[in-house]
C-alpha cells in the first residue's frame, strides 16, 4: 500500500483532513498543497481506493514515518486467535473459552476452536466439544472450515458473521 506526499498525489481534487482532525471537504490538489505550504506541513494520502483519495494535512517529515509504518504493518495477515480446549472441559472453563470466542467475533476477528484429546479414543468427544461450541456461536460466527479431525483433536475456524 503505497503513501503519497505532496506533488506525489496525481488526482485532481481531493477530500482534505486538517491537522487536528477537521474536515476541510473536497479541494484542488494545488489548494491542498498551497494549504501545506502555508502552514509548513505534508499533505499525506494514504488510500488511492475512492475517487477523490482522501488526504491529510500532516506536520513536515511523520509523512515518510507515515508510510513506513503502514508499510511495516501490513506485512503479515491478521493474526487468529486461537482457543484451546481439552476434551473433557469443565462446565465454568467451557463457559469463560465461550466468552472469549464470543468476544473476539463480535470485534470482527476470526477465530480457532482446538480441542486436544489426550488420545485416538477421545476424538469423538474432542468433535463434540467442537459441535457444540459451534451451535452455541452460530448466531455471531459462521464456519471457514469444517471440523478437521486429527489422531490428537478436531479444529474448525471461525469467522465473524
Amino acid at each position: 500500500m503505497a503513501v503519497l506526499i505532496n506533488e506525489q498525489i496525481k488526482a485532481d481534487e481531493v477530500v482534505l483532513t486538517g491537522l487536528s482532525g477537521e474536515n476541510l471537504g473536497v479541494v484542488s490538489k494545488s489548494e491542498a498543497l498551497a494549504m501545506a505550504r502555508s502552514k509548513g506541513v505534508d499533505v499525506v494520502c494514504t488510500s488511492l481506493m475512492s475517487s477523490p483519495p482522501p488526504c491529510s494535512l500532516v506536520a513536515k517529515g511523520k509523512g515518510k514515518a507515515l508510510a513506513q509504518k503502514k508499510a511495516a504493518g501490513n506485512s503479515g495477515k491478521e493474526k487468529v486467535k486461537e482457543l484451546r480446549f481439552t476434551a473433557h472441559i469443565e462446565d465454568h472453563d467451557y463457559d469463560t473459552k465461550l466468552r472469549q470466542a464470543d468476544k473476539q467475533l463480535r470485534s470482527g476477528k476470526p477465530v480457532q476452536l482446538v480441542v486436544k484429546a489426550s488420545g485416538a479414543k477421545e476424538a469423538p468427544v474432542a468433535k463434540a466439544v467442537l459441535e457444540r461450541l459451534l451451535g452455541d456461536l452460530k448466531e455471531v460466527g459462521v464456519k471457514e472450515t469444517g471440523i478437521q479431525t486429527g489422531g490428537k483433536g478436531s479444529q474448525v475456524k471461525l469467522n465473524p458473521r
